[in-house]
């Protein structure tokens, strides 16, 4: 069982609060407070500054596919004049207004810059959902190291082979031929000699430079050399190079969108008319390695993949380098439908390390952090070598010290792992040490550019003492230890899910130390490849797999592709033999033949049984999932449901009758029972297992006690309820919030929601009932006789700011004035 939020994650979560906009109904001035919530304002913006900001606006108005799916009617040409009605609203209540993008196919909005102190003003606009931040993305790998290409070899990508593309190739055939795959990264160098092939004379778009050319940057458009890019390059390989390596599905057609531009940098704006284009383009898969930390189901991008997967266009994307805390997994990694990938490193060797120094001190605590290949490694074995105390390791520091042919001492702090183990291999030195500067463990690092051992901070003290003293001579001991298998890496982010209490990842696939094609912006050696990871490279592996299944199986939809990955995969182990949770594996490692060859498809392929928050008694649910039998013989299955935790509080009862007819399918339906007073408030994960013969199929399922949004406070929003009465110009409110706000700031809007002013600001109020007067009689003075609203902005720093309608009152034609008059 889990608890539900630990503390660092709270810090990276931008909460997601569905608000509606919505009217209010007439009221005299002894207001009770029928309140009605105004537009969602996502992100932290300073409503007081006159800095432009670009947001997203999501409209009331459902796009094409979304209304498509949900029995709706809609047009481009209705919600193109429905959009433009929003448009012409928000222009006129703020004028600063500057409209860019519009979206009408998957996400229906537009995109707007606008200044902060107006933003306010868009959120009581009617037709307006909610206003999204325009989220920065970049590229990003945790380390990159170039190969020549006369260095590769077919033999080094072992990645492919691993999961079982080689064999989806040679004993079935498949290869992806006639499928099409759109990368939606940083463009994709399409003159590279293993990609080429690839590309017909529509090569996608440029979303950066507004054109056809989705190439990476290149040296003439930058001034600076670290603005080149290679990371979209990098993912299109891995899904479908076909020369001196091969990706997962060599024969599938790619097409290129530029949405990250010099350095890899770009937007929430051009990401949503990237994925809006490629479906539109015919894509069969796309593949979206990248992502943001906010762990919100219903932010733009996740929702527009959620629609792309309704419109039978399977949508891939990685989960995220936030790992490895719980709740991490960010957008579009949190869409309900597309297959979000975890990373795994493929097995390798352990080793035991021992380190002495000529006094005879042995450091218990050394062990080896990474390495840069087995013969670097094994070239340290019973050798003595010097070694250089370098500070905390940066280029700077190596460049005051000799480290040729010695053992570099670094101390941990400022730098990542990857950038010390690299400036000592620029400073010419075989090795590297790393000391804690904390008490605890260092994690593991795949790739390092030289043998890195790490150790405690107090051998490491110890170490330099002794180097300080002139003991500066280290033996070093090295033994294999045996075969790790496949496991997770600690970058890659983990679930649950907010809101829809989803598990995520989907699958996991390889992700560590993953070979494949970079481009050299030059025609004369256009061969370049590089060693990258991250699940930026996991999510193409899953992709290409999809491709294969998309070949094969022509007729499946996206969420019968996604079930048979995630039904095959390979459950994961971690170095100590224990199996992972789901929500740091999903269902596994894929596995494609297996994907392939399935003779059962069981949807959703992860399961969430939902909240269970009964105070006294035990609850019962009713639900549902489905059993498709593919093959061309009647079975009968079998089926169980094992709870790691807390079993005895927890019942789920099926149907008894698992008959399903060959190529029929099956609706297996569920009694949920939980006791939930007699359990701790978190999640509980469990396996469903259904079995026929010897065919075994493992659904990773998970169960909420008490809502994690009453559990956790302010999760959940930070207003309870509120009213007022209006009596000689003194409002006197009351306001109950969930949580301590930084504010409570009392608004006077026109009938029509358009602002007057601010009358009031109570800041730092504590959860709970507040109550305070505000006396208007100036303000109300100057306003003419008609009706207006009391509006309450109510913020909290880290949390989506809420706007609240406590009621209407009414501002009477003074008497006295007429009779003066």
């Amino acid at each position: 069982m889990k608890k539900w939020f630990s503390k660092p994650i709270l810090i990276l979560i931008a909460l997601m609060l569905t608000f509606s906009s919505m009217g209010f109904s007439h009221s005299s001035s002894q207001d009770t407070g029928d309140t009605s919530r105004l537009a969602t304002i996502h992100g932290d913006y300073d409503f007081k500054s006159d800095t432009v900001a670009t947001v997203i606006v999501e409209l009331e108005e459902p796009s094409i596919i979304e209304a498509k799916h949900t029995g709706q009617s809609q047009s481009r040409g209705d919600l193109a004049k429905s959009r433009q009605q929003v448009m012409d609203r928000i222009a006129e209540s703020a004028p600063s207004s500057s409209f860019d993008r519009e979206y009408d196919y998957l996400f229906s909005g537009f995109s707007v810059e606008v200044k902060q102190s107006e933003l306010r003003d868009l959120a009581s606009v009617e037709g307006v959902q909610a206003i999204h931040e325009n989220v920065s993305y970049q590229a990003e790998t945790i380390e990159t190291v170039e190969i020549g290409g006369d260095e590769v070899s077919a033999n080094m990508i072992d990645s492919a082979p691993f999961i079982g593309a080689n064999d989806a190739w040679e004993n079935l055939g498949v290869t992806g031929e006639g499928v099409t795959v759109a990368v939606i990264d940083t463009g994709v160098d399409y003159t590279h000699p293993d990609l080429s092939h690839a590309f017909g004379d529509y090569k996608g778009w440029d979303f950066v430079d507004q054109d056809d050319d989705p190439q990476e940057t290149q040296p003439g458009d930058v001034d600076n050399a670290d603005d080149l890019t290679n990371h979209g390059s990098h993912v299109a390989g891995t899904i479908a190079a076909n020369g001196a390596i091969k990706g997962v599905a060599p024969d599938a057609n790619l097409l290129a969108y530029r949405v990250l531009g010099p350095g890899g940098s770009g937007a929430t704006v051009d990401i949503i008319a990237a994925i809006e284009q490629a479906v539109q383009d015919g894509a069969d898969v796309m593949n979206l390695s990248l992502g943001n930390t906010s762990n919100d189901p219903d932010y733009v991008t996740s929702i527009a993949l959620d629609n792309a997967m309704a419109e039978g266009v399977i949508a891939v994307s990685s989960n995220g380098n936030s790992g490895p805390y719980e709740w991490t997994v960010g957008s579009p990694g949190t869409s309900r439908d597309a297959i979000s990938v975890g990373a795994t490193e493929l097995p390798y060797m352990t080793y035991d390390v021992e380190i002495a120094t000529e006094s005879g001190y042995n450091f218990s605590s050394a062990s080896l952090m990474g390495h840069s290949g087995e013969t670097d490694l094994m070239a340290l074995n019973d050798e003595e070598f010097e070694f250089e105390f370098v500070g905390l390791g940066s280029a700077d520091e190596f460049d005051e010290v000799d480290v040729e042919g010695k053992i570099a001492l670094i101390e941990r702090g400022e730098y990542p792992f990857v950038d010390k183990a690299a400036n000592a291999q620029a400073a010419g030195a075989v090795g590297a040490i790393i000391f804690n500067n904390v008490e605890g463990e260092q994690p593991e690092i795949a790739g390092m550019a030289v043998p890195t051992i790490k150790m405690s901070q107090a051998d490491g003290q110890q170490l330099l003492q002794e180097y300080e003293e002139g003991d500066n001579t280290v033996s070093i001991d090295i033994e294999e230890a045996g075969m790790m298998g496949e496991t997770v890496a600690d970058f890659s982010s983990r679930g649950p899910v907010l809101d829809t209490w989803m598990v995520k990842p989907d699958v996991s696939a390889p992700g560590v130390n993953i070979i494949s094609t970079v481009p050299t912006h030059n025609p004369a050696q256009p061969h370049a490849y590089a060693s990258m990871q991250g699940t930026s490279m996991s999510a193409p592996h899953v992709a290409g797999s999809a491709a294969l299944l998309v070949q094969e199986h022509p007729d499946w939809d996206p969420q019968e592709v996604k079930g048979a990955l995630m039904n095959t995969a390979e459950k994961l182990t971690d170095e100590n033999g224990d199996v992972y949770p789901h929500n740091t594996q999903g269902a596994g490692s894929v596995r494609i033949v297996d994907a392939l060859t399935t003779e059962t498809l069981m949807a959703p392929g992860s399961y969430s049984f939902g909240t269970f928050e009964k105070d006294n008694g035990k609850q019962v649910e009713r639900q549902h999932f489905e059993i498709q039998n593919l093959s061309d013989k009647d079975k009968k299955y079998d089926i169980d449901f094992e709870f790691f935790d807390g079993e005895e509080h927890i019942k789920v009862n099926s149907s008894d009758n698992l008959n399903v007819k060959a190529g029929g399918t099956k609706q297996v339906n569920l009694n949920v029972q939980v006791d939930s007073s007699k359990l701790e408030p978190g999640y509980y994960e469990s396996m469903i297992t259904l079995t026929h013969e010897d065919e075994v199929i493992e659904i990773p399922s998970i169960l909420f006690v008490q809502n994690p949004y009453e559990v956790v406070p302010g999760l959940d929003g930070l207003y309870e309820s509120g009213s007022f009465t209006l009596e000689d110009g003194i409002f006197d409110v009351s306001v109950n919030l969930k949580v301590d706000v930084d504010y409570v700031e009392s608004m006077i809007y026109t009938s029509n929601l358009s602002p007057v002013g601010t009358i009031d600001v109570q800041e730092n109020l504590p959860a709970g009932e507040n109550n305070f007067e505000i006396d208007a009689n100036s303000a109300l003075d100057q306003l003419p006789p008609g009706t207006y609203a009391l509006v309450i902005w109510v913020g909290k720093a880290g949390f989506s700011e809420e706007g609240w309608i406590l009621g209407e009152f009414e501002v009477e034609e003074d008497e006295d004035e007429e009779e003066t008059d």
